[in-house]
């Protein structure tokens, strides 16, 4: 193994450790650690019932308020009805009332005192506050609050707070809530006595920590729980041990002042470490630890720093040469799959026709007549013209792949090429081909045979995906010195996302690499590299206007004379 040698000896890490753990952490901490513990407990005891108080004080003060201001306002009511003489006016004033009265959910009149005790109950097993006024025909006004308003108008200023606040009728039965569980009001619930103290807050609970506090009110007679719950009471203890831990380390500012610089140069060189750990873990093989080296700094760092960036860097190196051969295996996979899949389906579907009509027409106990024997080698002919295509199209791939695609350009006669294309398409399936050409477009500079390959494919895709009985538009203009060509047919609309795949190979235009749609995949990869071949540019559209366009730009063969 080989050593390091970096001047003065270092001590180990454990060593140095060892004696600044003993000095600047054990010693203080352990004295201070019992100081801590006590004056927090008693801090945050008294803290406790004092804001439990101050809460249950504040809540009685807004129920009062809401009281106040709501029977006034019931009162008004109440004298309004009075004055009106008629049950259908006090009935539409009622209903008016309800719609613009704040917090309210209903107004109803109770006749008798026994409606008023139903309408009560009803509201209570409901969990919904009420309010009522007798009227002068004994029969009572009743206001039927919105529980969801009633808890926010009293509770707004207790919004941040967590502890559990309960407002309940005689029956103690729960009015209104804040911070609601049922197993925290069923358990506080348990604990208050059943003579209650008068309009004081008064503290009950069995445990120090957690104090309860009610206020039972006589007008109206509601009782105000606020219950602080263990969490609330843990957090409030750990946020004092906090602030008293911050204070004890001020105070001891002196004792690290005498290992600081071992710390500070210590923390800088873990922290090296640290970040190249981490680097290499999210997959950056470049980091390497830069230490600031001292007398300070440990041998085992110093050790372990070069050790690990000579790791990284034959780490790196292996990454760069796994990725690569990752990436060529992964094309390779895929170009076996997707050929063996392409000539599977390709080649069997016309070698199976070949193959049936073949074995018809050598059949000796059957007459065949001249038509049928036409139509059947016809058909052998069509199919063998197939497979050729498939063929030439495989063998074009790696010339195409490898840029060595070799074209004969010459002036070409597009017209003449156009017709051909045509002759050779295996069927139309009722669609007519459009072509529509500018006068001053008659010879473009391209490789004939090549071309005629390119228009035949984009002819059999514009047929293949057209909707039925549509016409196959083909129009032809001058730009300059540029035959542009477009090639459109009426389709659904192409997402542009997988306009910009059909150039790749296998790739069909139904859903990518599936085989719902008939063909090899590889028609629009070869048109863009015999395309490219002859200095030409292929590019694809589609919108609702036409559905799908092949817009190819060629040379005039007017500006290849000239040169």
């Amino acid at each position: 193994m080989k050593k390091y040698s970096y001047g003065l000896k270092k001590l180990k890490i454990i060593e140095q450790i060892a004696i600044v753990f003993f000095f600047a952490v054990i010693i203080p901490i352990s004295i201070s650690g019992f100081i801590i513990n006590n004056i927090n407990q008693q801090s945050v005891r008294h803290q406790l019932r004092e804001s439990a108080i101050l809460v249950a004080s504040m809540v009685s003060d807004e129920v009062d308020f809401f009281m106040k201001t709501n029977e006034t306002t019931l009162a008004q009511i109440a004298d309004t009805l009075e004055y009106l003489p008629s049950q259908k006016l006090k009935d539409k004033f009622i209903k008016d009332v309800a719609k613009k009265y704040p917090n309210c959910e209903d107004i109803t009149i109770a006749k008798n005192e026994k409606a008023l005790e139903q309408i009560t109950y009803e509201a209570n097993i409901n969990e919904k506050p009420i309010l009522s006024t007798q009227m002068k025909d004994g029969s009572f006004l009743v206001i039927l609050f919105n529980a969801n308003n009633w808890d926010n108008q009293l509770f707004k200023s207790l919004e941040n707070d967590n502890r559990q606040v309960y407002i309940m009728d005689k029956n103690n039965h729960l009015i209104s809530s804040h911070n609601f569980t049922p197993e925290d009001f069923k358990e506080t619930i348990d604990q208050l006595p059943e003579e209650k103290i008068e309009d004081a807050p008064v503290m009950i609970g069995d445990e120090k920590n957690r104090p309860i506090v009610y206020i039972h009110r006589t007008n109206p007679e509601l009782t105000i729980v606020v219950n602080t719950t263990e969490n609330i009471a843990k957090h409030a203890i750990l946020d004092n041990r906090v602030k008293i831990i911050i204070s004890v380390l001020s105070a001891i500012l002196s004792m690290m002042v005498v290992i600081g610089f071992y710390i500070y140069y210590l923390y800088i060189n873990i922290r090296q470490l640290f970040k190249a750990v981490i680097a290499i873990s999210k997959g950056n093989y470049q980091r390497q630890i830069r230490l600031l080296t001292t007398s300070f700094t440990p041998y085992e760092i110093v050790f372990l720093a070069n050790e690990f960036n000579n790791m990284v860097s034959e780490i790196h190196k292996s990454y760069l040469e796994l990725k690569r051969k990752n990436i060529e295996l992964k094309q390779l996979n895929e170009f076996r799959s997707n050929l063996l899949d392409t000539v599977s389906h390709e080649l069997r579907t016309p070698l199976t026709s070949i193959q049936g009509y073949t074995s018809r027409l050598m059949r000796q106990d059957i007459v065949i007549d001249d038509e049928t024997k036409q139509k059947s080698l016809r058909i052998i002919r069509e199919q063998s013209e197939r497979l050729k295509r498939l063929i030439d199209d495989l063998l074009t791939i790696p010339d195409i792949e490898g840029m060595r695609l070799r074209t004969v350009n010459d002036n070409v006669n597009l017209e003449e090429v156009l017709e051909q294309a045509e002759l050779l398409l295996r069927k139309r399936d009722g669609h007519e081909i459009i072509v529509n050409m500018d006068n001053d477009v008659t010879q473009v500079y391209a490789d004939k045979g090549r071309l005629e390959q390119v228009f035949v494919n984009l002819y059999e895709n514009a047929i293949k995906y057209a909707y039925p009985d549509t016409p196959i538009l083909v129009n032809i203009k001058q730009h300059k010195n540029k035959a542009i060509i477009k090639i459109k047919n009426k389709c659904d609309v192409i997402p542009e996302k997988k306009l910009k795949s059909l150039f790749e190979k296998f790739v069909r235009l139904d859903d990518e690499m599936t085989r719902t749609t008939r063909g090899s995949g590889l028609g629009l990869f070869i048109v863009k590299g015999l395309i490219e071949a002859m200095e030409g540019t292929i590019t694809l559209t589609s919108n609702n206007e036409f559905g799908f366009c092949a817009t190819i730009t060629l040379n005039l063969a007017s500006e290849h004379e000239d040169e």
